[in-house]
């Protein structure tokens, strides 16, 4: 097959680590196929200038300079994606006859993904993760428009149950919406010996630690495991809290550290390759991830294959994934039950080894066989490429 990925989450010179799940289902998908990405890059980030090198094996990588109205203008977004991808790639797309497209995200890439792939007379599938359901969706404006791209969808990819309900819910066939859950690389994420990850990080070798993986920002619910943070040293003074990652919210969580007077017990360690989250999995107690919606993250999935638990809130498909041994879920914007679920956790025993079998059943080769065999479908099922040139 030749696939077309339209997403604005994929690694680019702009943000080289953004999409790192994306990343890794597509470089596996194109060792079978001929997969070309094109990803949207916000014209303020372009503006901002690169910020490092890209380099994805087996995928042809592209870009256009997504230009849209900000704020208020939002329900533009997927008409502005359209325009913005025929103007700057339409002739090459056109010339590329495709057999199917596939949209990584519901606004603006699937609801655009649905008027390009009518131009170019291709069938085309969308991925959901998340917050674009849960979130996005809320819109009066947007609403209609991922339900126009879910509705005319050839298949709706959901990366839990929990999500594949929401698209069911917004207006998506239920014949045509298949729970695909993302997997983890076994040979980056497994386990290790604790001390010895914490001395190539440089961290205290005695001292329980909180880790937190991932964007830093409020709708992750960082400034709800800052207000925990207090309580936990309480019962447990020699606690160290580690955010490793960055974002918009980073500056705000620092001076809320500081204003709790826990900031010395706080380090703010910056954004990693995806590459060295291992030794920090390993290195941890736990991980702790209080997100306000989810779909089902990764740094969960591959926290517990290196056999380390999870304290997260019990959202979207979290749920699904972490089981009674492998964690303690609390309801999201409750910073004392997280707190007291961080002290529960850290005083309990751990089965290590159980908890990285459990990972083990999330395995991208199986991802890849139902990805492949859901693309396949749909393109088999649409007609030749007539249209395409007429």
């Amino acid at each position: 097959m030749k696939v077309l990925v339209l997403t604005n989450l994929f690694p680019t010179p702009w943000d080289p680590r953004r999409g790192t799940f994306n990343r890794q289902q597509f470089q596996r998908l194109g060792e079978r196929h001929e997969v070309d990405v094109l990803t949207a890059v916000d014209f303020r980030e372009r503006m901002a200038g690169a910020r490092g090198q890209v380099h994805v094996p087996n995928v042809k990588r592209d870009h256009v300079t997504f230009y849209h109205p900000p704020g208020i203008g939002r329900f533009l977004n997927a008409l502005c994606y359209v325009a913005c991808v025929m103007w700057q790639r339409g002739r090459e797309l056109r010339r590329a006859r495709y057999d199917v497209i596939l949209a990584s995200w519901a606004y603006p890439d699937a609801a655009a993904a649905a008027w390009i792939a009518h131009l170019l007379g291709v069938p085309y599938v969308v991925k959901v993760h998340g917050s674009d359901l849960n979130v996005q969706a809320l819109s009066r404006l947007r609403r209609p428009q991922i339900r126009h791209a879910l509705r005319g969808a050839g298949a709706v990819l959901a990366v839990s149950k929990a999500l594949a309900a929401k698209a069911v819910e917004i207006g998506a066939d239920p014949d045509v919406v298949e729970t695909i859950y993302n997997g983890v690389d076994g040979r980056m994420f497994r386990r290790g010996n604790r001390a010895a990850a914490r001395e190539r990080l440089g961290l205290p070798l005695d001292e329980p630690i909180v880790l937190y993986a991932g964007n830093l920002k409020n709708s992750k619910g960082c400034m709800d495991l800052i207000e925990a943070f207090p309580l936990l040293a309480k019962q447990r003074r020699d606690a160290r809290l580690y955010f490793v990652g960055d974002g918009p919210d980073s500056t705000a969580l620092e001076s809320r550290a500081a204003s709790l007077c826990c900031a010395p017990s706080v380090h703010f360690m910056g954004s990693v390759a995806h590459a060295a989250l291992p030794d920090w999995f390993r290195a941890a107690d736990l991980l702790c991830l209080p997100s306000h919606n989810e779909g089902v993250p990764n740094v969960v999935l591959e926290a517990m294959a290196c056999g380390t638990p999870v304290v997260a809130t019990a959202v979207g498909g979290i749920p699904e994934v972490v089981p009674g041994f492998a964690g303690i879920l609390v309801p999201a914007h409750h910073p004392d039950l997280l707190a007291g679920a961080l002290s529960d956790m850290l005083g309990r025993h751990v089965d290590g080894e159980a908890i990285a079998a459990h990972a083990t059943s999330f395995r991208w080769e199986d991802n890849i066989d139902r990805l492949e065999h859901m693309l396949e479908r749909v393109a088999g099922a649409a007609p030749a490429h007539v249209s395409m040139n007429a």
